[in-house]
């Protein structure tokens, strides 16, 4: 098989390749206000969660934050984000198994819960992030429905993304984008502790 055969065949199937994409585009017509989960037992959820809430502020576009779990802790894309106006709430109650005071956890998640109603209603914000939300469904913290009707009464162009572990099946059925990270390994099982500018 001589070399030029090889470079026509392969620019024969990149041009096959090229023809499916530019078809798959051409169908691809619609716009409106996406919802993106993060779900998954990997590392990676809230980082490329804020690499969207950067992404969009790069473009101009208006974001809000809000962080549950999270505790008063620095937070670099915190400190990024809020230099160019991005607006964050914050939980501030760290792990629920440091708190260990559940009623305490619930009035703070209903508190901030309240704030992110008001970013979901708010035509002005074009991207809402919602980190760790999934944790507040799982324990029960937050009102499913609530949750639900709000996102889904979000202005028409608003896009919303949500991460964290173990997502509600409702809330996965409702998103346009799903994805699922996992584990294949992590440096904290090796011992290895948190490392600032990368962790958090």
């Amino acid at each position: 098989m001589t070399e030029d055969y090889k470079a026509k065949r392969h620019q024969q199937r990149q041009q096959q390749l090229k023809e499916q994409v530019d078809q798959a585009v051409a169908k691809a017509t619609d716009d409106k206000g996406l919802l993106l989960v993060l779900t998954g037992n990997g590392k990676g959820k809230s980082t490329a969660g804020f690499g969207t809430v950067t992404r969009a502020v790069g473009h101009g576009y208006k974001a809000a934050v809000v962080q549950f779990i999270k505790g008063d802790w620095a937070c670099g894309e915190r400190n990024l984000l809020q230099q160019h106006g991005v607006p964050f709430v914050v939980m501030a109650t760290g792990f629920t198994w440091d708190t260990q005071d559940k009623a305490a956890d619930m009035a703070a998640a209903q508190s901030v819960w309240q704030q992110a109603k008001a970013f979901l209603a708010d035509e002005r914000i074009d991207l809402v992030l919602l980190d760790e939300l999934t944790y507040m469904l799982s324990y029960h913290y937050l009102d499913l429905d609530d949750v639900l009707a709000s996102i889904r009464q979000r202005p028409a162009g608003q896009h919303v993304v949500v991460t964290g572990r173990n997502c509600h099946r409702r809330l996965l059925d409702m998103a346009d984008t799903v994805s699922d990270i996992q584990v294949v390994k992590h440096a904290f099982d090796a011992g290895i502790r948190a490392q600032q500018g990368v962790d958090w």
